[in-house]
């Protein structure tokens, strides 16, 4: 009897409806902004990472029509690069010279400055001088590369022809020094992010067996952030061949098959923006010679990030 009471109260009675709480609600909630934002990412990354397959793709199948015209071994072997004359030649030499040489006396300017400077700033500055000079050094790298031209043509030349009678007003000498100047904050701003994640007690360790300062960075700062330094020569590296304006401005835009930094010469970049400003018509084998030089200089680049990562996994150091 008391049993059919309790059966007609419960039907009697009305019930709120099951509510999820406020924690799992939030939980819910964080989950999925967590997920938008994973989407949002892979979406970033696959942007980039379609963006290198079509230049890729643009640079080899326009390359292969060129090369199906003039012949590898000529392109490789030739050492003029006439192109744009009645009598035409295809040869990179000329053009691959050019780069090394301006890339070659950037590097003996920017690598022992930039390293230098990021000794000083990691181990013998004080804090309040060094975030007063660092913000300056990268100013010194986000200057346009066309205003670096100008002031290698303007200033840097003339100024090298006072000691140098003879040298002519376009030449690869004053165009490296000045990529040299435009790269040393790349190189002194990742040395020196290398030097400084070396663990102090290295550095108290030294001390505590005499070692004055400079004997500690040279003898444990340095081989032990020698990973991270040797990364940021290669991007020097790279920066320094694929530079384009002021070498385009100082250097002569002569394809010259010359390694004498003193006489003016073209690179493979300056050449794709001497082409590339529209004056011949697309399809002609002048105009798909660009894709040509601007694959070989895709090739050099690859090459330069391929031997930095296995020097990476060679010298590195984990603590």
């Amino acid at each position: 009897m008391q049993d059919a009471n309790s059966i007609e109260s419960l039907e009697g009675a009305s019930f709120e409806p099951l509510r999820v709480s406020d924690r799992l609600a939030r939980k819910a909630l964080r989950h999925t902004k967590e997920r938008v934002i994973e989407a949002l990412l892979f979406a970033a990354a696959g942007v980039s990472v379609l963006t290198t397959v079509g230049i890729v793709w643009v640079l080899v199948s326009e390359s292969y029509h060129f090369f199906t015209v003039v012949p590898i071994w000529s392109f490789l072997t030739d050492t003029m690069w006439t192109p744009l004359f009645a009598d035409a030649h295809y040869g990179i030499l000329p053009l691959l010279a050019g780069t090394l040489t301006t890339s070659l006396v950037a590097l003996v300017v920017a690598i022992p400055l930039g390293t230098t400077i990021a000794i000083y700033l990691s181990e013998f500055a004080r804090p309040a001088v060094r975030e007063a000079v660092k913000p300056f050094l990268e100013l010194l790298g986000g200057i346009p590369s066309i205003v670096y031209g100008y002031f290698a043509l303007v200033v840097v030349i003339p100024l090298l022809q006072l000691f140098i009678p003879g040298l002519p007003g376009f030449n690869m000498l004053g165009a490296g020094i000045v990529m040299g100047i435009a790269i040393i904050p790349y190189v002194s701003s990742l040395a020196e992010d290398a030097m400084r994640a070396v663990p102090m007690s290295m550095r108290e360790g030294s001390y505590a067996m005499g070692g004055t300062k400079f004997q500690t960075a040279v003898r444990v700062v340095i081989p032990a952030a020698l990973s991270g330094i040797l990364s940021a020569y290669i991007l020097g590296v790279s920066r320094a061949v694929g530079e384009t304006m002021i070498v385009a401005v100082a250097a002569g835009m002569q394809p010259n098959f010359t390694m004498n930094p003193m006489e003016p010469a073209q690179t493979i970049s300056a050449y794709i923006v001497q082409v590339a400003l529209g004056d011949l018509p697309h399809g002609s084998i002048g105009y798909q010679s660009i894709f040509a030089a601007g694959l070989s200089l895709m090739v050099m680049t690859l090459l330069l990030n391929v031997a930095g990562h296995f020097v990476r996994r060679r010298y590195r150091e984990a603590y």
